[in-house]
């Protein structure tokens, strides 16, 4: 009794501590784009969705609706499914391995950043891995006995309800699952029973309305999922899956979790049964994507993906654990409380802006989460100088539901963009009306994510937009995070301006390397130029301040590369300065220009880190 009130005192205390710091930090992040995206897609409420089932999205407004338009009210119902998952996994547990390791189940799906985390961003993995822990529990209930069960298979036919709702990968779930009961007899007895049968056929039933949508649109969704998003090409770095797996879960809980995978293959009685099955589905479900992930799609997040297959694995896990040392228990314990205190301390440095730019230039920027709320204030303040009735036109999906949520119209146009197609919103923005083909009636406020594109593409996607909108007018910046987030706002006339593509500048520097090392006399050399007009004067700037003078126009021919570059001053961009760093206190410093063009347009560009020595 002693040990089950002391796990159960840890339990309560992590549960309160940490979903308490979830909810603070849940209110102070801003939405991430895809987030944005689904709180627009709740905004026109439909049976399902060119890139999801419904779910997702009707949480997203479920939210607002009980909370307002906030961050924090359309989190909320994912946060109270990432608060009740512990419980549940606790519960499991508990039903077959005692109070004790439950309460110790409960706590690690707590502590393990993937779990713990879950429930701050509104996704579809929440929802999905509800769905995957209530047919976890069903199918371990059933495997004991199907008579008098009849609870467990509506359970059963609610999580598969669920799952169908949330993503198409719960595909890959359901598929996991049939493989670990056909292994074991049991499963193979429970898959005989009717009622099993008519849990399964409401969980098929689930997933008509998203191949309803697909019928009526071409099958774009299945499209996308399955075939355009992934390469179908073997690659090499599937490997980091066995790198990146350990560090998200902590290296001796990932230890112990294939130990539950490995004894799912030995056979046994009582609630060996159980056993083996929580095993086996964690094993085929991690086995299975790690080698999917030398296939498929690397270039976006899925690290998450393993998720329902680790749930299952936890519920054994203290088993396991308590078979070890002392020293090796506590280690792993820890271990995973500083794994969570990292991921949540990621996440609060997110939220705040004077932590985030710290990382500004680092791989490990959190870009999706920045600026919106200053651009969100600027596009107002140009609305209010512009003629009544003008309207935002966004240059992408990520801007358009950003913007969205923060001026709450969830019917801002966008332009056609890669990324629409990349991230499968083009087909959803054309059954919205939303897809602007660039001819206008009055006049519009163009907004540009720059760095939202690569940089050897930007030059190519501004002429794109150049075919769409006309030359381009002299924009306004604003600039985040020393421009690692930059965003370019344009008044568009009523009519579509004539005369060869003008352009926002593009500029390089030459010398100093980012991140070098400098001291004394500086020479700083580089290329800009703008297309259509060309440069005035560019201005060198450190930190912010103008600090020497700059000689622009000497040769300098990009041509070679830029090839469809039509700046009337080529191949005159270059320019050098020498900046005096002998004032300058020893460390970081941010470089920087300012780049004047020949039509008024005054361009700030983003900075890059010297270390003076």
């Amino acid at each position: 009794m002693q040990g089950e009130q002391r796990a159960r005192t840890i339990f309560l205390t992590l549960w309160t501590l940490i979903t308490a710091a979830k909810l603070v930090i849940a209110a102070r992040l801003p939405l991430f784009v895809d987030e944005a995206f689904y709180w627009q897609e709740g905004q026109h409420l439909a049976m399902a969705y060119s890139d999801l089932p419904g779910l997702t999205a009707w949480l997203t407004r479920l939210g607002v609706e009980l909370g307002g338009e906030h961050v924090l009210a359309v989190r909320l119902p994912f946060l109270a499914i990432g608060a009740a998952l512990p419980w549940m996994v606790s519960r499991i547990a508990t039903r077959w391995f005692g109070a004790v390791a439950g309460w110790q189940a409960g706590s690690l799906t707590l502590l393990m950043p993937l779990s713990a985390t879950l429930g701050m961003l509104a996704v579809p993995d929440v929802p999905m891995a509800l769905a995957a822990v209530l047919c976890l529990d069903a199918g371990a209930r059933l495997l004991r006995s199907v008579d008098g069960a009849a609870g467990a298979a509506m359970k059963l036919a609610l999580g598969l309800m669920i799952g169908a709702l949330s993503h198409y990968r719960f595909i890959g779930v359901i598929a996991v699952g049939f493989i670990a009961l056909l292994v074991l007899p049991q499963g193979r007895r429970m898959l005989r029973d009717p009622r099993v049968w008519v849990a399964l056929a409401m969980g098929v039933l689930a997933w008509l309305p998203l191949l309803a949508w697909n019928a009526d649109n071409h099958d774009a969704g299945l499209k996308f999922q399955m075939v355009e998003r992934h390469p179908w090409n073997f690659q090499w770095s599937g490997l980091w899956f066995l790198v990146i797996q350990p560090v998200l879960v902590t290296p001796i809980l990932c230890v112990a979790m294939w130990k539950v995978a490995l004894a799912g293959t030995r056979s046994g009685g009582g609630a060996r049964a159980q056993w083996r099955y929580f095993g086996l589905v964690g094993a085929v479900s991690t086995v299975a994507i790690f080698l999917l992930g030398f296939f498929t799609d690397v270039e976006r997040i899925s690290f998450h993906w393993p998720l329902p297959g680790y749930l299952a694995l936890l519920v054994a896990v203290p088993v396991v654990l308590n078979g070890w040392p002392r020293w090796l228990r506590r280690t792993g314990w820890w271990l995973a409380g500083a794994g969570l205190t990292l991921a949540l301390g990621y996440y609060l440095m997110a939220s705040t802006p004077a932590l985030r730019e710290q990382l500004a230039g680092d791989k490990y920027y959190p870009r999706n989460f920045a600026g919106w709320r200053p651009l969100a204030d600027a596009v107002r303040d140009e609305l209010r100088q512009m003629p009544e009735g003008t309207r935002v036109l966004a240059g992408n999906f990520k801007v358009g539901a950003e913007l969205g949520f923060q001026l709450r119209d969830p019917r801002i146009e966008v332009l056609p963009h890669p990324l629409n197609d990349k991230h499968g919103r083009t087909a959803q923005l054309g059954e919205w009306g939303l897809l602007h083909e660039g001819e206008r009636q009055g006049p519009m406020l163009l907004v540009l994510s720059p760095s939202d594109q690569r940089y050897r593409e930007l030059l190519e996607r501004y002429h794109q937009v150049c075919e769409q909108v006309g030359p381009l007018p002299p924009p306004r910046v604003v600039s985040q995070d020393h421009g690692y987030q930059r965003f370019l706002l344009f008044r568009l006339p009523a009519q579509r301006a004539e005369g060869a593509c003008v352009t926002p500048a593009m500029a390089w520097f030459d010398t100093p390397q980012p991140g070098g090392e400098v001291q004394g006399v500086v020479e700083v050399r580089g290329w800009a130029f703008k297309d259509g007009v060309g440069l005035s004067k560019v201005e060198l700037l450190v930190d912010g301040q103008p600090v020497a003078p700059v000689r622009y126009g000497r040769p300098y021919d990009i041509t070679g590369f830029w090839k469809i570059s039509n700046d009337p001053q080529h191949p005159n961009v270059g320019f050098d300065a020498q900046v005096d760093t002998s004032s300058l206190a020893p460390g970081k410093h941010w470089l920087g220009l300012r780049l004047h063009g020949n039509d008024g347009s005054v361009e700030t560009w983003q900075e890059q880190a010297v270390i003076v020595r």
